[in-house]
């Protein structure tokens, strides 16, 4: 009777762990817009976003797991005005010309139950690289309306300094601090 219940405990905890395998999500280029925020001279906020992301996020809920891969496409900056857009895509600001994208890649990522609250990662503009704590303000798994298959969605901001990331061109009149808030929608694989 005792072995048994030894190897239908045994089972249980196998069968669950089959279970709880992490999930591969792909980031929906559709829905997920990197924003950022800066002073402008101290007369308004500026809030631009980038069109084109691409990546995956890794969610394992029951371990409390997860990794974050993303790729940004510098080139698609949308200030809402084209020659402005040429302006920051310049060697003063972003110089897309010669860095096309940036990343950020996730080191560690934070859980507060089932939910992951903060990712700590390493962000790289411009080919420098700098360690930069996202904070989860909303998070969301389950399965997508329209698509009928599992989801996450998720919202995070973190303040970085432009001029530690080569794109400092008029600081501190125009603001070194940037807010960076970012929505992302990705879909099961």
């Amino acid at each position: 009777m005792k072995t048994t219940l030894i190897a239908a405990a045994f089972a249980t905890l196998i069968a669950g762990q089959a279970i709880a395998a992490p999930q591969t999500y792909a980031v929906d280029p559709t829905h997920t817009f990197p924003r950022f925020s800066y002073d402008h001279m101290g007369m308004s906020k500026q809030i631009l976003r980038f069109n084109k992301t691409s990546g995956t996020v890794v969610l394992d809920q029951d371990a409390k797991q997860a990794k974050v891969d993303i790729t940004i496409d510098m080139t698609s900056i949308d200030t809402g005005f084209e020659m402005f857009d040429g302006h920051i895509q310049g060697a003063d600001f972003l110089d897309t010309a010669k860095y096309p994208t940036a990343t950020f890649k996730s080191t560690t990522v934070n859980f507060e139950g089932d939910k992951p609250v903060s990712i700590e990662g390493d962000l790289t503009i411009k080919d420098v690289t700098k360690p930069v704590t996202l904070t989860v303000t909303s998070f969301y798994k389950g399965a997508h309306p329209m698509l009928k298959k599992d989801a996450i969605g998720a919202n995070a901001t973190a303040v970085i300094k432009r001029t530690e990331f080569n794109a400092g061109k008029f600081a501190p009149g125009v603001g070194d601090e940037v807010t960076l808030d970012i929505a992302l929608e990705a879909v099961a694989q």
